[in-house]
């Protein structure tokens, strides 16, 4: 908005005239001038009023000075000099010429003028002297050499009228300001002058001058170049903006962007950042020396315009660059590379690319800068930064900002590639040790999810499904201490400790307490120089039978679990929590509990509920929400879980989820014996046998399941001790015999000599069976055999 002071309209012929050359405002100072009154002129054209229409000046620049000869209104000529400055759109308005010249510039001066007395016109300084109202009355030879205009031209012009820059009319308001308060002021403003196209940063200082009675006369006005402090000042801004805003993130693209959104439009009116791919199965990037062509990957651009129009190539493209192109050019020199426009060295550089060419042509790009993004010796790429809507070329200044943010960028974008690296290298040992699939068992239905961390890079957790003997299931989640390849790896460790352990048939507390001495001792190992390493992690063990339809569950550190009952709402379970493991020492707790068929089993880890965003408790009733709203599948249930609880843009720990519901199994499929003790007794417990066999239409396997039977009933008849039992269980596919005693020795395999009468009873055993083995219980011991069932027609 223009400053409002006392009318002096016919102090200043003014007119505007539009694009189209017609004449569009008329002051009372033109018709003073030329004696046309505004209606006589408006929507005319403006060459009607020059006295030669051919010698009307065509600008090329948006200001432009000389001197015309004008038709008066009756018929004369009038030889005026004139300054025409272009003025951009304002909004919706269109754009306009605004045409001036002074009129009362030179009349008489007052010999006590104390504007005329003012002693300031022969400082080195640019110095200008405004009247009351705030007209041009004098300036010195520096301000006519900033301005570009001569003192005699201009005396008698507004600041406003002197530049058609939006700044000017700010700096009359503060002219306004001093000359009304009386007190001086300072304004900074960073704007060109004159004809230069270089934007410049300067000082004004206002002061009013005043007459021997004090009264304000007018203000002098002392312009000061600052553009090289200023300069220093941006620099050094950019240079912080970009250590604070280029890095964020672990991702080499969004890195790529942050740079280029650093530089644009404070250095550059477009940038492309362009890298090299990393060598293969994530090899470090080469450190010899690039040749020409080469092929880069545009990973971000960004441009002052919107849609970044002046993109040849979209992000994710792959270009090949040959020699004399400037990204190949600078990243074989190992250097920054300039070429301008103006030394002609631009258009050569591009002539590879028609493509680009045009974009040149068409955007009037005039100066452009590649600089190589190097860091720790390695090449990653190249970011090319253009100027085409600021007017002055890259300085040296320039380059050494960009080298110095580039720099900064580098190390980022290397740092977010090492982790890509390292984070899919972990991820990829991580899926190799967790299952791909859970087991199909006579005892549970189960599904599992695991996302690794969105941020923090791939942790420690895993989760498992382990078949046991006599149709039973153990189910375990784990999670290890810490991120990256060393969780991944000791998360490996304890998965295949865990399975060792459960081979043997431990109990859930006993299983956690050798889990636990195995942590110590990894710890020891990943220490040095005396004190004991980091290694930790809590664990979830539990085992369930489905002929007794029981689970017993031990914990170490770990969340308790949460349970569905068919036709019920979830409740976490009850369980005594246990010492994380790796502390050493410390007892766990087992709790055996009574499933019902149909049971849901939630076991998963910390991830899944540790939130910055809510509470434990919070997670927790999202959790047995999303269970209770369960449609029957375990997938889709799975999936809304992780859908409730996880944030979109991922989780910020790793998160292990096993979902686990409970079968039965009838008790028709189990059948069970007390043997006597007298060997002469085998035979009719055989027959028994067979006829249950028959009776579960399992014929087929009569003979082998009467040999085993056999061996494992007289071997505990032999060797064991008071009271035997025998048991069968059967599924679709799978006979298992039991023989249980309680004589805790448990048997193994011998190498029987060539006249020996026995000891190959448990290698026929080995043979004829799947597979078996033996579990201790709290009366004694368990030996046990699977049989492969053939399917019945």
């Amino acid at each position: 908005m223009s400053p409002v002071y006392p009318s002096d309209d016919a102090a200043t012929a003014r007119a505007v005239i539009d694009d189209a050359g017609t004449l569009v405002e008329w002051n009372d100072g033109a018709r003073r001038l030329l004696g046309h009154t505004a209606a006589e002129v408006l929507g005319r054209p403006a060459a009607g009023l020059l006295a030669d229409p051919a010698a009307l000046p065509v600008p090329r620049e948006p200001r432009w000075d000389g001197t015309l000869t004008l038709r008066h209104r009756d018929g004369s000529t009038v030889t005026v000099w004139l300054l025409v400055h272009h003025r951009a759109p304002v909004g919706d308005g269109p754009a306009h010429w605004l045409v001036i010249t002074p009129l009362e510039g030179d009349g008489p001066v007052a010999p006590d003028d104390p504007l005329e007395r003012a002693q300031l016109l022969q400082s080195p300084c640019a110095v200008a002297i405004y009247d009351e109202r705030l007209r041009l009355r004098r300036m010195n030879s520096a301000m006519a050499e900033v301005l570009g205009l001569p003192e005699e031209r201009v005396r008698g012009l507004k600041v406003s009228e002197l530049s058609a820059r939006a700044q000017s009319a700010d700096i009359e308001q503060h002219l306004h300001q001093v000359l009304t308060s009386g007190r001086g002021h300072d304004v900074r403003t960073y704007l060109p002058i004159g004809d230069h196209s270089r934007m410049n940063a300067w000082l004004a200082r206002m002061a009013p001058i005043t007459d021997d009675t004090g009264r304000v006369r007018g203000v002098c006005v002392a312009a000061h170049d600052f553009t090289e402090q200023y300069l220093a000042r941006e620099r050094l801004q950019l240079v912080n903006e970009a250590s604070v805003r280029i890095g964020t993130t672990l991702d080499v693209t969004r890195t790529a962007q942050e740079l280029a959104d650093v530089c644009v439009p404070a250095l550059a009116d477009f940038v492309s950042v362009d890298l090299l791919d990393p060598a293969e199965a994530g090899g470090e990037p080469s450190t010899g020396g690039l040749t020409a062509p080469v092929s880069l990957r545009r990973a971000a651009h960004r441009s002052v315009n919107p849609g970044d129009p002046e993109a040849v190539a979209k992000p994710g493209q792959v270009d090949v660059y040959p020699a004399n192109s400037p990204q190949a050019d600078s990243l074989v020199a190992g250097h920054t590379i300039v070429a301008s426009a103006e030394t002609g060295d631009l258009t050569e550089w591009l002539s590879w690319d028609e493509a680009r060419l045009e974009r040149i042509e068409q955007y009037g790009i005039h100066s452009t800068m590649s600089v190589p993004i190097l860091a720790r010796g390695q090449t990653l790429g190249v970011a090319v930064l253009t100027r085409f809507r600021r007017p002055d070329g890259f300085t040296r200044d320039d380059v050494l900002l960009a080298e110095e943010v580039t720099a900064r960028a580098a190390v980022c974008i290397d740092n977010a590639r090492r982790y890509s690296r390292e984070r899919d290298t972990a991820l990829a040992l991580q899926r190799s040790l967790l299952p791909r699939s859970l087991p199909r068992t006579a005892a549970v239905e189960a599904a599992s999810r695991y996302l690794p961390a969105a941020r923090a890079g791939v942790g420690g957790d895993w989760f498992d499904v382990i078949p046991l003997s006599g149709m039973r299931v153990a189910m375990v989640v784990g999670d290890v201490v810490g991120h990256g390849i060393q969780a991944s790896a000791t998360m490996g460790r304890l998965r295949t400790a865990v399975r060792t352990l459960a081979d043997i048939d431990l109990a859930p507390d006993e299983l956690l307490t050798h889990l636990d001495d195995l942590v110590v001792r990894l710890s020891a190992e990943a220490g040095g120089e005396g004190s004991p390493g980091e290694v930790g992690a809590t664990c979830l063990y539990a085992v369930y039978d489905p002929v007794s339809r029981r689970c017993t569950l031990a914990r170490a550190g770990h969340p308790a679990p949460v349970m569905l009952p068919p036709g019920g709402t979830p409740r976490e379970v009850d369980l005594p929590p246990g010492p994380p493991l790796g502390l050493g020492g410390l007892p766990f707790e087992s709790v055996e509990l009574a499933l019902a068929e149909g049971t849901v089993l939630s076991l998963y880890t910390d991830g899944l509920i540790e939130t910055r965003e809510r509470d434990m408790d919070a997670s927790h009733t999202l959790l047995c929400e999303a269970l209770a709203a369960g449609t029957g599948s375990l997938d889709e249930t799975c999936d809304r879980v992780l859908h409730s609880l996880l944030p979109p843009g991922g989780a910020p720990d790793d998160v292990a989820l096993l979902l686990a519901r409970t079968l039965g199994l009838p008790a028709s499929q189990v059948t069970t014996w007390d043997i006597p003790a007298d060997p002469a007794l085998v035979s009719p417990i055989r027959k028994q046998v067979v006829a249950q066999l028959a009776l579960w239409s399992l014929s087929e396997a009569a003979f082998t399941v009467e040999l085993v039977v056999s061996e494992l009933v007289t071997n505990a008849i032999r060797y064991g001790a008071h009271p035997i039992r025998l048991r069968l269980i059967h599924d679709a596919a799978t006979l298992i015999c039991e023989v249980s005693d309680t004589n805790h020795t448990a048997p193994h395999l011998r190498r029987a000599k060539t006249w020996d009468e026995g000891g190959r009873g448990l290698l026929l055993v080995a043979q004829l069976t799947q597979r078996w083995g033996s579990r201790h219980t709290a009366e004694g011991k368990t030996i046990w055999a699977e049989v492969t069932l053939v399917e019945q027609e």
